[in-house]
């Protein structure tokens, strides 16, 4: 988020892995590939991801500071209102295969 506002840290899910900078490029990308592997044209897909990430940027607004879980919870939750399936998907995407 470093457009000038203030910048979170993202922590990862390993112990040895240092905190990076949310990249909302990162996010963007990975929902997308979500929308379009459920079935969503690529058009669509790529709107859907845009609101998301706004939304996300939103709640991120507070906090210095999340986990990747966090992370990807509050995406889920924001994707179910546009793309319930993808929303899924994107959630449980260490379970699925």
């Amino acid at each position: 988020m470093s457009e000038g506002g203030p910048i979170t840290l993202v922590v990862k899910n390993g112990a040895r892995r240092h905190p990076e900078e949310f990249n909302k490029e990162k996010l963007h990308s990975s929902l997308v590939s979500t929308c379009l592997s459920s079935g969503a044209p690529t058009g669509h897909a790529e709107s859907i991801a845009r609101r998301v990430v706004d939304e996300v940027l939103i709640w991120l607004e507070s906090r210095p500071e999340v986990t990747s879980n966090d992370l990807r919870r509050v995406a889920a939750k924001y994707l179910k209102t546009y793309h319930p399936d993808a929303s899924y998907l994107y959630e449980h995407h260490r379970g699925t295969l």
